[in-house]
């Protein structure tokens, strides 16, 4: 039941903790927080579950009681470049979703290059095995995102599992239609 019934975790402010990767708990770690007082049901699926003493719905949707400032720099992680480069190569331009990408030096380490935001790239194998060594333009330069930046890509790419009741807390800032 865990994987199938996740709780979107929100701050106080109603706003996800964290987009890259989405904040989620599974069902018994919701119940856990609820329970405990540190966060409170906004929204819940229709299904429940008994204790001796307790019957509940499970939470969909819970939130911070006390608000956690997000961090103002986006972690540097490999998951994050593959979202900031929209998993795409950017030496040959594929797309690549399921574990095909790596992330690649456009200034080779041996030659000085580091491991930053502005100097790594997300790369498909073949393309950063013949890229070796060698010095290749990549078709965007890399860059240190902003938390903004990384959230519209995000959006590119859904989370496999979007509950209905997770709608309005994942989109509230896209434009409206006409």
């Amino acid at each position: 039941m865990s994987a199938t019934n996740p709780a979107l975790v929100l701050n106080a402010d109603f706003q996800p903790l964290s987009y890259f990767p989405l904040s989620v708990f599974g069902w018994e770690d919701a119940i856990r927080a609820v329970v405990s007082g540190s966060h409170v049901v906004v929204a819940e699926y229709d299904r429940v579950v008994r204790s001796p003493s307790v019957t509940m719905r499970l939470p969909s949707v819970i939130a911070l009681r006390d608000y956690v400032r997000p961090a103002m720099r986006v972690p540097f992680t490999r998951f994050n470049v593959f979202l900031r480069d929209r998993f795409t190569c950017q030496y040959c331009g594929g797309r690549h979703l399921h574990g095909e990408l790596t992330f690649d030096h456009v200034v080779p380490r041996a030659d000085g290059g580091e491991t930053s935001w502005t100097n790594i790239v997300a790369a498909c194998s073949p393309c950063n095995a013949r890229k070796d060594r060698r010095y290749l333009k990549p078709r965007r330069p890399p860059f240190e995102p902003t938390r903004h930046e990384l959230m519209a890509a995000q959006r590119l790419f859904p989370p496999r599992f979007l509950h209905e009741t997770w709608q309005d807390y994942l989109y509230w800032d896209a434009e409206l239609e006409r």
